[in-house]
């Protein structure tokens, strides 16, 4: 089993630029690391559940299962255009960015349970897992404790460096958080980022 390949390779792909990191750093810059890393934290709870499918198999099965995929496919796309589209009445609605007050956040658990459900509703991961793993385990041993040691790599680099993001996203807009126009353009970027990442969903 290749575990420094693996790791290396995991680290690279989770930098890349991609709905879970934009959302990470979304809520960062919005409401501030503690927000950012929950959330991290609710993603990286839901990878559990894509492990443990894709040890059991059944991600394979769902993959090759046009109607489960597509059902998957379709209540993540709702799931996610839903919070979009509720997230951008709440700006509409709110008054705090012209008054400077703090508008409200949502709750820490809320947004745990948010990230948990949007990375199980998200199919490509069924897919991305399903490709990237085997390329690392040995053949010639049992496959199953493998994936889950690799599975468990993952989750802890891909914790790591969400983390490491919040904070740094949320350093550096700290002052700019400030600004009315800014903050609530910044609003508007994470609802439109939503609808984006689920309308593209539909088209996996």
């Amino acid at each position: 089993m290749n575990i420094t390949g693996f790791i290396t390779s995991a680290i690279l792909l989770t930098l890349m630029p991609g709905p879970d990191i934009l959302f990470v750093i979304a809520q960062s810059v919005n409401n501030g690391k503690k927000h950012g890393i929950t959330f991290a934290s609710g993603l990286c709870t839901g990878l559990i559940f894509h492990i443990a499918a894709v040890t059991l198999g059944l991600s394979a099965i769902i993959a090759a299962s046009t109607t489960a995929f597509s059902i998957l496919k379709l209540a993540g796309a709702a799931y996610l255009l839903t919070l979009g589209i509720k997230s951008f009445m709440a700006i509409k609605n709110a008054k705090g960015f012209e008054t400077g007050q703090k508008i409200e956040r949502t709750k820490l658990i809320s947004l745990y349970k948010r990230g948990i459900l949007m990375n199980i509703l998200n199919p490509k991961v069924i897919i991305f897992f399903l490709a990237f793993f085997p390329q690392f385990i040995d053949k010639s041993d049992n496959p199953a404790p493998q994936m889950l040691l690799l599975g468990a790599l993952f989750i802890v680099q891909a914790f790591c460096i969400f983390s490491a993001v919040a904070c740094i996203a949320d350093k550096l807009t700290q002052r700019l958080m400030h600004n009315s126009k800014f903050a609530k353009g910044m609003a508007i970027a994470e609802s439109i980022i939503y609808c984006i990442i689920g309308i593209s969903i539909v088209f996996t």
